[in-house]
């Protein structure tokens, strides 16, 4: 399975779209495509770069987490440097 992401342009936040076309801040609300799909939904998001910087798609397990080699790299990206959890994301929760 395969997943959108990208960077909200206002703010940077990391963002994944949803099932209803819209951006999320929370993976677990991320839209997960069959591999064959995937590809046609990149290219719909990547043509709303009004919103969004640098749509790309991301390998998922079957609980929706990021897998791969990319898990480590949406790990950080999402909540912040491994080596100071009190930056990023995972120190506002």
């Amino acid at each position: 399975m395969k997943a959108v992401t990208g960077n909200r342009l206002n703010d940077g936040i990391v963002v994944f779209l949803t099932d209803n076309d819209q951006w999320s801040e929370k993976i677990e609300n991320a839209a997960q495509f069959d591999d064959s799909d995937s590809a046609h939904v990149l290219e719909a998001a990547q043509r709303r770069t009004a919103e969004i910087a640098d749509a790309y798609l991301i390998d998922l397990d079957e609980n929706g987490a990021p897998a791969g080699r990319a898990a480590i790299r949406e790990t950080i990206r999402t909540r912040g440097p491994s080596v100071r959890t009190d930056l990023g994301e995972q120190a506002a929760s």
